[in-house]
Parts: structure tokens; C-alpha cells; sequence
């Protein structure tokens, strides 16, 4: 009875993650000093959030048995690793011999469209959760 509701919610803070990483990369678009490795500064690097269906049977065997899924879990945080990209500045402080700059890998118009999505994604969660929620209660209703 509350296994639409247990999907929708595993939805929702997975969703939510996924939103918090992608405005975090927006933020730290130009972010030249990232991370201390070795003595030396990187820029900060993309990071994407994998997610899979959780439980153990695959989604062909949930549509055999007519159970549906079990929801989706975040598996992990990974770094982008795409190049950064040199930008021409000798009068920035992270300039190299060359005057270049590393920039962080970030494509600001992929990330917008990247949380566009993910947010009407969580949108649709939540509608998805109040039609659980509404259809609980009228089944409660109906056993009274």
C-alpha cells in the first residue's frame, strides 16, 4: 500500500541531491583553486551523480512479476574528467608561465538545462507522491 509513496520519496532525495551538486557546480564555475594536490592548486571539477533503481532483481524480472520498481538510490558522486580549459590571463595570481589560467571544466548552459530537468523531475515526483498519498487515504475512506 505504501510502495508508491516509498518510490516517489526515493525519487525526491535523489532528485534533491542532484540538484544541490548542480547548483554547487554553477557556483564553482570559476573556481581556480579547487582542490590542493601535491602543492598545487586545481580548479574545481564537475561533479555528476550516478543513479541506479534500487534493489537486487533487474527491471525486467520487476515487470515479470508485476511488482514494479523499488525506487533509486544514489550510488555515488564522480568527478568529471573532462580537461580544464585554459583561459589567457597574466594578470590572475593562478596564471602560469604562459599567462594561462585552468578553468574549471564546468559548461554553465549544460548545467542550467541539467537542473531545468532535474527540477521538473521533482516536480513530477512530488505530484506522483500526493496521488499516492490522495489514493491511501481514499482506500482508508473506503475500508471504514
Amino acid at each position: 500500500m505504501f510502495q508508491p509513496l516509498n518510490i516517489s520519496s526515493s525519487a525526491l532525495t535523489a532528485g534533491r541531491l542532484k540538484m544541490d551538486i548542480l547548483s554547487s557546480n554553477i557556483a564553482n564555475a570559476t573556481t581556480t583553486r579547487g582542490k590542493l594536490v601535491n602543492g598545487e592548486w586545481i580548479p574545481y571539477r564537475r561533479k555528476m551523480v550516478e543513479v541506479e533503481p534500487s534493489g537486487t532483481a533487474p527491471f525486467s524480472q520487476f515487470l515479470k512479476n508485476e511488482i514494479g520498481a523499488n525506487g533509486v538510490k544514489v550510488t555515488r558522486i564522480v568527478e568529471d574528467k573532462t580537461p580544464f580549459k585554459p583561459v589567457y590571463d597574466p594578470t590572475n595570481p593562478d596564471a602560469n608561465n604562459e599567462g594561462y589560467v585552468m578553468m574549471p571544466n564546468v559548461d554553465l548552459t549544460k548545467e542550467m538545462v541539467d537542473l531545468m530537468s532535474a527540477s521538473r523531475a521533482y516536480e513530477a515526483n512530488v505530484t506522483a507522491f500526493n496521488v499516492g498519498k490522495t489514493m491511501s487515504l481514499k482506500a482508508l475512506d473506503i475500508g471504514r
